[in-house]
């Protein structure tokens, strides 16, 4: 009998029926000759229009044209740096695509081993490896900040239908950040304890990914959190003018 046999979000597992009928199999799932879709990975399953995928729950970052990473510097060999997005391939960015020409011969000048960067992956063949660009808005240097590691596979949910997750977060901690599709989170922060919030949220977002109103509990979270931080950095500055005037009066 056609239709959907799975609910919104449901975790499947391998060989699991999903649909049957007018749908289209795409990432996750594969068809048979009679029309049947089954998972083929662990993952959630979801239906957008008349397609069905199933997201992986877990799983190493396999690069895709167009994504956008963070990566960190590991070579520098001639006009080409090496970089580390994660996964099993090592990234080749090239000084055409991430200088303006005329550019020094040592382009160690402008990024090194080490510096952290973000880019797009502009080609990919697995036998050579993906190749970055640094050529379009929002790719640079990123300086200062820390990077955190999460599951490629939950970066879709910490970023969230067209953002809404990713601003929300922002917006509420007053920090900034850039998102890989590689599975990393670029967070510089005005202070440790904000920083700690925002790891705080990202690790709980990646935990709770396959749940529903997520967004929901992490904006009271971080509400109650940020109402706490203030507390108690109001209870320090007023420890510390109490003290100042100690010694003042001493």
């Amino acid at each position: 009998m056609a239709g959907i046999f799975f609910q919104k979000r449901e975790i499947v597992v391998p060989g699991q029926l999903l649909a049957e009928g007018r749908y289209r199999a795409t990432t996750g799932t594969y068809s048979e000759a009679d029309g049947k879709i089954y998972s083929a990975l662990v993952g959630l399953a979801e239906l957008r229009g008349n397609t069905v995928k199933v997201v992986p729950l877990e799983g190493v970052y396999i690069p895709r044209e167009g994504d956008f990473v963070i990566g960190t510097i590991t070579q520098v060999a001639g006009n080409n740096w090496k970089v580390d997005i994660g996964g099993p391939y090592e990234a080749s960015l090239h000084a055409n695509n991430a200088l303006r020409r005329p550019y020094d011969e040592d382009i160690s000048h402008y990024m090194d081993i080490g510096d952290v960067i973000s880019a797009e992956v502009i080609t990919f063949d697995r036998n050579s490896g993906p190749f970055l660009s640094m050529k379009g808005r929002g790719f640079r240097k990123l300086t200062e900040g820390m990077i955190l590691e999460v599951s490629p596979a939950k970066i879709p949910r910490i970023i969230g239908r067209r953002g809404s997750m990713i601003n929300m977060i922002k917006d509420l901690l007053h920090i900034q950040t850039a998102v890989g599709q590689n599975g990393r989170i670029w967070i510089r922060a005005p202070d440790i304890p904000t920083q700690r919030l925002a790891v705080k949220a990202f690790k709980m977002i990646e935990e709770q990914a396959h749940t529903s109103k997520l967004t929901d509990r992490i904006n009271v979270m971080l509400q109650e959190e940020t109402v706490k931080l203030k507390g108690s950095q109001g209870a320090r500055v007023a420890n510390e003018t109490i003290d100042s005037e100690k010694e003042d009066s001493n």
